[in-house]
């Protein structure tokens, strides 16, 4: 039996974390695993090229880099047993390749992410982040389907 020791659960934070939670939680229970909830927040202004802007700028999104990091640790808290042990990463960067970088790191056993059901003309011009995910990673990934056509 293959053993689950490390969940990578990468969330945004949209309606649907409920339910990704809830699988996440199940399987950590079964497994006696560690959940990592990471959530990848966009680069900032001068990792992508851009010169940095004035304090303010910079100080005004330090803040909101903040903000997100309460709401992860809230979703921890609010949707995963007090039982098993979870933390909360918040990362900046392009979002497959942080999530594929972290999982490396933490030596993530299994990672799960939801899937958003887009229209033809959304998935002519996009790819998803879960089927980046499924053509770059060596780690079993799980997808919860999120209901709805958007």
């Amino acid at each position: 039996m293959v053993g689950i020791n490390n969940i990578l659960v990468a969330v945004d934070f949209d309606e649907s974390v409920g339910k990704l939670l809830n699988y996440t939680e199940s399987l950590a229970e079964k497994y006696d695993a560690k959940i990592w909830l990471l959530h990848v927040a966009d680069p900032e202004p001068d990792f992508i090229g851009y010169e940095p802007g004035p304090q303010y700028i910079r100080d005004l999104k330090a803040e909101e880099y903040r903000d997100e990091h309460r709401k992860l640790q809230a979703l921890c808290d609010r949707f995963l047993s007090k039982n098993l042990h979870a933390e909360a990463l918040l990362i900046q960067g392009s979002t497959v390749e942080m999530i594929l970088k972290e999982a490396e790191e933490l030596q993530a056993d299994l990672m799960i992410v939801n899937t958003h059901k887009h229209g033809f003309f959304f998935n002519l011009f996009s790819e998803s982040v879960s089927l980046e995910l499924f053509k770059k990673s060596n780690i079993p990934l799980l997808t919860i389907p999120v209901d709805g056509v958007e």
